[in-house]
């Protein structure tokens, strides 16, 4: 593959990805994403400027509704407070968690399985793995407390998206899993095939998930972004922070 074709992929799947995430917003209250989160943080801002202006977006940073061009490659960037509305502190969030009122979180994950655990923690025994993961923070109070947890990651494979997570950092709401190659749903307590790309397969899916991997009932392919979303993606995030994750 030349680098031209890599480009022009990946180009393609974080437009999609970000387009993607931003419809699931479409319903939602209010939304949080913690550290190292630039595709969820473009999909925000997209989501606010087209799909639902009155969302409220809640930043790692302790930012409210920032200004429009304030999104950094870095989440933890000054740039997530420019034009805050308010500030906040990170224990606030847990406590809007707490009491029910956090309505939708993102959550990045090095393993997600087929029940919806998310692994950042440990690859092999907990007392001596294989490899040590970043850590859960503070997923583990809230993804048993928010309404809806979409999980996002870059890379869709057998041993990211499995049967059983080798140790579950955090559990409890995740309802979409978006990769690059569609979007898995819970369903029924399982997750199943949602929707696939127009440049992926079911098929495709199914041979890169590492359990026997269901399709959900109404599962079809998700609609290629629009030209108008492609263009405010563009003013959205005109420095390109949504590839940097790929």
């Amino acid at each position: 593959m030349t680098d031209t074709t890599q480009t022009a992929a990946v180009i393609r799947t974080a437009d999609q990805m970000a387009v993607t995430m931003a419809r699931l917003l479409a319903a939602s209250q209010n939304v949080f994403h913690g550290l190292a989160s630039p595709l969820p943080a473009v999909a925000i801002a997209l989501s606010k400027a087209m799909h639902n202006p009155r969302l409220e977006y809640l930043n790692i940073a302790g930012g409210v509704n920032i200004a429009p061009g304030s999104i950094d490659v870095s989440t933890c960037s000054p740039r997530f407070l420019g034009g805050s509305e308010s500030f906040f502190s990170l224990t606030d969030i847990f406590d809007l968690s707490a009491r029910g009122e956090l309505d939708t979180a993102f959550l990045g994950g090095v393993q997600v399985d087929r029940h919806g655990g998310i692994n950042n923690s440990v690859i092999g025994d907990f007392h001596a793995p294989k490899v040590k993961l970043p850590g859960g923070a503070g997923s583990a109070a809230i993804v048993p407390t928010a309404h809806h947890t979409i999980v996002w990651r870059t890379r869709h494979d057998t041993r990211s998206v499995v049967e059983k997570c080798a140790f579950v950092t955090a559990a409890g709401s995740v309802r979409e899993v978006v990769t690059p190659l569609g979007v898995l749903v819970i369903d029924a307590g399982d997750l199943k095939i949602g929707r696939w790309y127009s440049f992926t397969t079911e098929a495709e899916i199914r041979a890169n998930t590492g359990y026997e991997i269901l399709t959900a009932t109404g599962a079809g392919e998700e609609p290629d972004p629009t030209e108008d979303e492609l263009a405010m993606l563009t003013r959205v995030d005109p420095a390109g922070v949504r590839y940097s994750e790929f």
